[in-house]
């Protein structure tokens, strides 16, 4: 699956997927932020930790989100909801660890009300920051009104032991 995140002037993204189980899709422009795309960030990460349930995953597998559309007027199917409730488990545990990295690695507080335990080990945090750093240096080098294509490539399922951060007392 090829995952094009498109610069846009104003601190704006815009995504393209192509190849993925279902219709090519396309994510209208949108708020960027202070460091990546958010959706580059589950990029990076589902892969440099193997999160092979995650949001691109479920993605190729033709799960639809809600303001994702198709590249080309089809009919409507349903397939990709029937695979968003299959996998929406994995995905929200994708969800946290991509959002509790991207905490760490952007220096946002990692302790205090509401935000709990750490959702991965500090091993997983140094390899999931290494892979933001590289995601990062990968945007920075893309001028507005050009494209970085992500290549996804299907995970290997399974995940590797790692001891959960101590949470402060």
């Amino acid at each position: 699956m090829e995952i094009t995140f498109i610069k846009l002037p104003g601190n704006r993204h815009a995504i393209e997927v192509r190849g993925r189980t279902g219709p090519d899709i396309r994510r209208p422009p949108r708020e960027t932020g202070p460091t990546i795309p958010h959706d580059l960030a589950h990029a990076a990460v589902e892969e440099a930790l193997n999160l092979d349930g995650g949001f691109w995953e479920s993605i190729r597998l033709g799960a639809t989100y809600g303001d994702f559309e198709p590249l080309e007027r089809r009919r409507h199917r349903r397939s990709g909801l029937k695979v968003l409730r299959k996998m929406a488990p994995r995905v929200m545990e994708a969800e946290m660890a991509v959002s509790w990295a991207h905490r760490v690695w952007s220096g946002q507080r990692t302790a205090g009300p509401g935000l709990g335990h750490a959702p991965i080990c500090e091993a997983d945090v140094i390899r999931a920051c290494a892979a933001l750093d590289r995601a990062r240096a990968l945007w920075d080098a893309i001028p507005e009104g050009k494209a970085l294509t992500w290549q996804w490539v299907r995970l290997k399922a399974g995940k590797h032991e790692c001891r959960p951060i101590p949470y402060p007392s």
